[in-house]
């Protein structure tokens, strides 16, 4: 049975990873069963336990508990030292942990802002070497990156790190090209989650239809992981806007993000 290793895993998009991946695999390039193996990662020991025990019930699939937090360098030397276990190797990480900011520029502390650019950048570029070394040493093994579609647009401090996130998943997958190391970064719209009310975000001023099922998206997600897609933007109407946003000038753009705050970032 394959281990597949999430960081953030207690809640939204994490914790939705983590149902998928216990019921069944997906991914070609981690293999497929009746389910995966877990290691899951996030600042709760409380809630990770529980949600470990949860699983292991309904599944019947083992889930490792590891207290870590990304904000700090003894929480990613601690998920960096698991990922380099080559005796209980980990066959697909998925870099989820992030969060918002509550604010626009100079509303937030600098400190703020440089904690947002350790959990999105530094965590995600240690961690994905962390894993891909032992994983292209086994010819097999996957990656997927959590953005959002908030790095296309100017989005401040969240958006520049999606964006990051975007450009460096890309760069990676390009230089494994032929390893078998598959490398995706997943870029959703909004999504009912904690993430917003973690951050003390409002979100009436977003329609519904905007509003994405995280079950849903992972499940669409793990299915352009196995079909080798390396940006995955999972759902028809996001698409859709982001195919608008390519040709907008950046001025309007700007003026539109300003409107809505980086305050209601998706994720």
């Amino acid at each position: 049975m394959t281990t597949a290793l999430i960081t953030g895993a207690t809640a939204g998009i994490g914790a939705a990873f983590a149902r998928r991946l216990a019921a069944g695999g997906t991914s070609q390039s981690v293999g497929v069963g009746s389910g995966h193996n877990l290691v899951l990662v996030a600042r709760d020991t409380e809630r990770l336990q529980h949600q470990a025990t949860e699983l292991h019930d309904l599944h019947g699939i083992e889930a490792e508990v590891l207290t870590a937090d990304l904000a700090t360098d003894e929480g990613i030397a601690a998920v960096e030292k698991r990922l380099g276990d080559r005796t209980h190797p980990i066959d697909l990480l998925v870099n989820n942990a992030g969060f918002g900011n509550k604010g626009r520029f100079l509303d937030v502390s600098m400190g703020d802002e440089l904690t947002m650019l350790k959990v999105h950048c530094e965590a995600v570029l240690r961690l994905t070497s962390a894993a891909v070394t032992g994983m292209r040493e086994r010819g097999r093994g996957g990656v997927v990156n959590v953005s959002s579609v908030a790095a296309f647009v100017p989005r401040g401090t969240y958006g520049a790190s999606k964006a990051w996130v975007v450009q460096f998943t890309q760069g990676v997958a390009r230089d494994l090209t032929g390893s078998g190391v598959r490398l995706m970064v997943l870029c959703p719209g909004f999504t009912r989650t904690e993430f917003h009310s973690r951050a003390g975000m409002g979100t009436d001023n977003i329609p519904n239809w905007m509003w994405l099922d995280a079950d849903k998206l992972v499940s669409a997600a793990l299915s352009d992981l196995a079909r080798g897609k390396v940006v995955s933007i999972p759902d028809p109407r996001y698409k859709a806007l982001m195919g608008a946003v390519k040709l907008a000038p950046r001025g309007l753009l700007g003026g539109l993000t300003a409107k809505t705050g980086r305050k209601y970032g998706p994720k």
